[in-house]
Parts: C-alpha cells; structure tokens; sequence
C-alpha cells in the first residue's frame, strides 16, 4: 500500500506510532449485516444506517482495533471490518490499515509475545446492535473452523449502560440447550430447518440481560444474542452457522444453516451437530461458570482516591480480555496496563496522551473521530496519562486486550 505522495505502509505506520508517542488514533468501521434491523443506538446518523444500499442490509455493528475482514459474502466491500489508522500531516489526512501497521512494526505495535506466538494482533472487539434477537447460531471451534480455513470463534457479551437506553423488542439471550435434551432433538430441528420454524429455542433457555454485566460464549455453544446493544471482544474471526430457521417473523436463508462447513459436507446434518460442543450446551452450571459480574481490578477506595475505578469486565476466556475504566470529574490519572489494548470511548471528553478524546453523540457515515484509539504495548506498559477536562461527567472508556493478559489468571 502506498499513500498520496509516494510514502510506503511501512513508513505511514511507523511515523503515525511516533506522532501518537505510541498510541494510534482510529477511524470507525461500519458492518453491515443483511440478516439484521439496526438497533439504532450505536450513535450513526438516522440517515446512514442504510449508507451500504438496502440490499447489504443495515449497519448495526461498529469493529474496534479489527485486523479481520467480514465475511458478508459476494457484496462485501473492499476492507469491510478492518480497522484503519488515520494519519494527519498538515491538511493531509491519509489511512493505514491496522493489520498493516501491525505486520509491518510487529512486536513494537502488539507486544513481542503476541507478535512471536501469532504473527497478528489476535483478537478484535465491536458494538453489536441490533433491533431484535438474532437466530440460534454456533461460532466453531478451532478444528472445524479449519476444515474451511478459518479460526475458531470464543467471544464474550458486556452491556454498556451509555448505548442501552432501551431494550430493544427482545432483551433476552437463549444459550445453549436445556440439560437433558438430547442429540435426536437437536437433528431434527436441523432437518426441519427449510420448512419454516424449526423450534429450536424450544430446546433452550433464554436470560434476561442486565446493563453493566455480562457474558461469556465459549466456541461451540449454541445462543441467540437478545436485542439489547452489546460490546462484543472475541477471537479474530468472522466464523459462524446459524441453527434456527424463523425469528419473529424473518426467515434465515439455509445458506446460512451451512456457512463455513466444508463443501463436501453440506447437506450432511450430523456434522452441524458434530460443530457443537455438546457437554457446554447441556451444563445445568452454564449461569454459574459464564456470567460475568464487573470485578474491581484493586481496591476500589483506593483507586478512587487516586481519580479513577476500573473494573474487569470480559474475564473468563484466555483469548481476549477487556476492561471498564472510568476517570473522575476533574482528575489526572496515569494507568498502566500490561499489554497493547483497543478502547472506545463511553461517556466524557478529555485527553489521553498526546490526543483528545471525546464521546460524540452522533457520527456520520465517512465522519472520522475521537473516540477510539490503539495503544501499543509498550505506551501501556510505561502508563498512559489520562485527564478529564470535566468538572461534572466522567470519562469512561473501554479497553479490549489481547490473548493471555498477564494482569488477568483465567
């Protein structure tokens, strides 16, 4: 990639890490998604939640710190899902992709453990916001995801208060299956699946979602996200299957029943249930072992003491972790972190490091902003300086981390 006057990816790169003293200012990335009503609570203008053209469907999602492409089929667009760092020189502006910059500065960018174990930043996060509930749908894991070339799937679900002011038409999540049911139940749901409602969920529970907690699905695990908006981290892959013919009154094209199986096994109705990880899908402990409560990272007097509280808030998988950080009116606060991190600003208006940083209330499609940034591993590891120009609100940020986090012991 060379940018408008002849400089090199490589040399855009390295000079937008030095400008930024180790943290990267990023441009949003809009997904579409042709199975999904846009939620409309993700700040995009009323009038470009559409800006892809109808036949793409609407936007209800935004991608942050994202090295991994869409996989939206034949329509996707050129880069669609990848993050892009934006350059400023003068009145120039100019944009890197991430997963760029990453190939190209490696450990100095991401950290050398994570540059040496996986040659790529590992993990994206994104707003997930849709109107209604999604289908019942499985992301793989890692050996079935390769049998198409792809990376299994473990994500996890946090609910921020600032972007759920409703609920959506259904703020409920189905996981997994009801202990007891069997594997003949679940094949011929699948077998049914062209003929309209295959009545999947009627093999599952559904939980009703509370803003400022969350959750985590392992690869493997059936579940149908609820309406309220999500924060989603997640392994860096767009892999899935989805198992439930009819929600509502939207029909799942059965295209989408075989996504990512192997051509010589679509069609074959006991490799979907041999993609299932069927002792988590059944677990009577499922609750118990994957909801997720907010945990204060230390004491909590004292980090207020200090101007700040921070809280874990993805925890439980071992391929990404993410955290809550709120800075209080009026304070200065240098955080240290043990590894590279994405983050998208919340609430409030400041500066962090060399850059501003603010909350806009609503963007436009194209619009480049504030409010989400990538910061090296080792500007997190010396401390970023974080100030909130605010006597009254609180700046609150969320920040997605790679594999391993050496601050978290899952």
């Amino acid at each position: 990639m060379v940018g408008s006057k002849g400089r090199s990816t490589a040399s855009e790169a390295a000079r937008a890490l030095d400008q930024g003293r180790g943290i990267l200012r990023l441009a949003p990335a809009w997904v579409p998604r042709s199975f999904c009503v846009p939620g409309r609570r993700i700040k995009l203008h009323p009038d470009d939640y559409y800006a892809y053209g109808g036949v793409r469907g609407g936007i209800d999602e935004r991608w942050f710190a994202s090295t991994t492409p869409a996989d939206n089929g034949p329509l996707t667009s050129e880069n669609e899902g990848l993050s892009q760092i934006v350059v400023e020189d003068g009145r120039t502006v100019r944009r890197v992709l991430l997963r760029d910059a990453a190939a190209e500065l490696k450990g100095a960018l991401i950290g050398d453990r994570l540059w040496n174990q996986y040659g790529r930043w590992p993990m994206y996060s994104k707003f997930f916001d849709n109107m209604g509930a999604l289908p019942h749908h499985v992301h793989h894991r890692d050996e079935h995801a390769a049998a198409t070339g792809q990376l299994g799937k473990p994500e996890a679900y946090y609910f921020p208060p600032q972007v759920n002011n409703h609920g959506g038409d259904f703020p409920y999540t189905f996981f997994g299956l009801e202990p007891g049911t069997t594997r003949e139940q679940v094949r011929e749901c699948l077998v049914n699946f062209s003929k309209g409602d295959n009545r999947l969920t009627n093999l599952s529970r559904a939980y009703r979602l509370r803003p400022g907690t969350g959750w985590n699905v392992p690869p493997g695990v059936l579940h149908a996200p609820g309406s309220l908006c999500t924060y989603e981290p997640q392994k860096a892959s767009d892999v899935f299957a989805m198992y439930q013919s009819l929600v509502g009154d939207q029909v799942i094209p059965e295209e989408l029943l075989w996504k990512n199986t192997p051509p010589e096994k679509v069609g074959d109705v006991d490799h979907l249930l041999e993609v299932l990880d069927w002792e988590e899908n059944v677990d009577p402990r499922f609750v118990e072992r994957h909801f997720m409560a907010p945990r204060p990272v230390r004491d909590v007097a004292e980090m207020e003491a200090q101007g700040y509280v921070e809280h874990w808030i993805c925890y439980l998988c071992n391929a990404f972790s993410a955290k809550e950080l709120t800075v209080l009116p009026g304070r200065t606060v240098t955080i240290r972190d043990g590894g590279a991190y994405g983050m998208i600003m919340m609430q409030g208006h400041g500066t962090m490091g060399v850059w501003p940083i603010e909350t806009p209330a609503l963007i436009r499609f194209g619009q480049l902003t504030h409010d989400e940034y990538f910061v090296s591993e080792q500007a997190a590891r010396e401390g970023v300086t974080i100030v909130n120009l605010s006597p009254s609100d609180p700046i609150v940020m969320l920040k997605h981390f790679g594999p391993e986090n050496p601050e978290l012991a899952v």
